[in-house]
């Protein structure tokens, strides 16, 4: 199980979703915490590290910190 990091400028954006986004963003970062690869996808070059997550309206990018089992959230998109 990874740990989730949320600078506080992506947590205003996280914030500022509307319920049902914030919601499903909040599920399918639990489901990168439990399944970082599988629960993503890779962000250019597939390196194992920077990765994408997308639900429906919203796009997160991901670095995946491997040796500390951290998910570092980098930007968060709403297309919504």
């Amino acid at each position: 199980m990874y740990a989730l990091r949320c600078d506080a400028v992506n947590q205003a954006v996280w914030d500022g979703l509307p319920d049902e986004a914030s919601e499903r963003l909040a599920l399918a970062l639990a489901d990168a915490c439990a399944d970082p690869l599988g629960a993503t996808q890779p962000y250019g070059e597939d390196d194992g590290v920077m990765r994408t997550l997308v639900t429906g309206d919203i796009l997160v990018v991901i670095y995946l910190g491997h040796q500390t089992k951290t998910l570092h959230i980098y930007q968060i998109d709403y297309l919504g």
